[in-house]
């Protein structure tokens, strides 16, 4: 050729230099940002991998290797605290994008994005540890896919809502994704559907929570009447939205003291007041649902059973964990003691956990000689589920902007130049 140089390189397409530009930047964030050997990570790695180890057991072996479940008692700490108790704390994501995306109520706003994405992980990890419950967990996809559709089965309606709401919950969450990855199209594009979907997504999730007290309405002759009524969906739906409030004052609280450096200070200057109309919110439902309590109690004469264990039980329940909480939102409110709102949030959030462990474990087969108590096993992979949903939540919060309006690998650009 002339001058002996060589054949000129071919210009590779951009669509090449794009993929290739995106997995670079998926390998970049794929490292670590923060210390390994911190008290959480040092907690949390050991009792994920056991839980890893009794998960893969729980496979090979079955459901009995496990745990303590038997043909009595075919739902156990899994179904109670996983799925029942899990979906009522996811409960705030619904609430929050109702204020803000039909409400119009834009206080709110800083909190949404951190809020949804506490509500889509919540639904993955509990709807993924439902697979652990299951005895035959390939068929958990019959109910989307038709084979022997149950169309008078709660389950099965539970089942759709569950699946739809987490697509919608994704739909909601997708923007910042799109942000994160610089596709101002696609951020674009997705925010036009973001209205249509949290609408829908609302739907879903009013449904779905009272049908998840629904599903006890078929087993009046197992539950302890103190904890049986044909008002369990209304109950259920009315307990989720104080239980997704206090879930969002106590997320609030602690992410902006774990991740201060990734909290917009507009975020900081507008919580307290966040955090007092989230209360307000609480006290309010917590009343409502206090006083639905207290008539169910009175229409079923229910103080003939007050006498035994189960009676003080009960009580316990209502005063400590309804009664009390209700009360502290209040003063919280009127006096605008946030250590106060943030004490009854703890309370609330314990005593929903109680109330649905109650309804779906506890008081389940109350009369059974040989009551279910859960296995130490199951309780390690419940904690593994955990330490591996705040994970996810950690690793996202870090990297995209959920807590920032600005994309961080932006923002550490900024800061590197000044």
């Amino acid at each position: 050729m002339p001058g002996g140089g060589g054949a000129p390189a071919t210009p590779r397409p951009a669509w090449f230099e794009e993929v290739r530009r995106f997995v670079r930047f998926v390998a970049a964030e794929l490292k670590p940002r923060r210390p390994l050997a911190t008290p959480f990570n040092l907690i949390s790695i050991p009792v994920m991998a056991v839980g890893v180890v009794l998960i893969v057991i729980r496979f090979a072996r079955g459901l009995e290797s496990v745990t303590n479940l038997t043909q009595e008692s075919p739902w156990g700490f899994w179904i109670g605290f996983d799925v029942v108790t899990g979906v009522a704390f996811a409960g705030g994501a619904y609430l929050v994008t109702f204020a803000v995306y039909v409400m119009k109520a834009e206080r709110y706003r800083p909190i949404v994005r951190a809020t949804v994405l506490n509500g889509f992980l919540a639904y993955v990890f509990y709807a993924g540890a439902l697979l652990l419950d299951l005895g035959r967990p390939w068929r958990i996809v019959n109910p989307i896919i038709g084979n022997s559709f149950g169309y008078n089965s709660i389950l099965f309606l539970v089942a759709w809502h569950f699946m739809l709401y987490m697509i919608a919950e994704f739909i909601e969450f997708s923007p910042v994704v799109a942000e994160w990855l610089g596709w101002r199209r696609a951020q674009h594009i997705l925010r036009k559907l973001t209205l249509v979907t949290v609408i829908f997504g609302v739907t879903l999730s009013t449904l779905h929570q009272s049908g998840l007290g629904a599903l006890f309405l078929l087993a009046k002759s197992k539950i302890h009447p103190l904890w049986y009524s044909e008002f369990l969906p209304v109950l259920f739906l009315v307990s989720s939205v104080f239980a997704g409030l206090s879930m969002v004052i106590f997320e609030g609280t602690i992410s902006p003291r774990v991740f201060r450096d990734r909290v917009n200070r507009a975020h900081n200057a507008t919580f307290d007041e966040i955090v007092v109309g989230l209360a307000r919110g609480a006290a309010v439902t917590l009343f409502l649902y206090l006083f639905f309590k207290a008539l169910v109690f009175v229409h079923g004469k229910h103080w003939v059973y007050l006498g035994d264990a189960w009676g003080w039980w009960y009580l316990l329940e209502v005063v400590a964990f309804v009664l009390v909480p209700c009360l502290m939102f209040a003063r919280g409110v009127r006096l605008r003691e946030l250590s106060l709102i943030r004490a009854a949030a703890v309370v609330t959030l314990a005593g929903i956990a109680l109330n649905r462990l109650n309804v779906s474990v506890i008081a389940f087969n109350w009369r059974s000689a040989n009551p279910y108590v859960p296995s130490w096993m199951e309780l390690v992979i419940t904690a593994a589920v955990i330490f591996a949903e705040i994970w996810v939540f950690r690793w996202v919060v870090t990297r995209m902007p959920v807590l920032h309006s600005t994309p961080f690998r932006l923002v550490d650009k900024d800061r590197q130049a000044a």
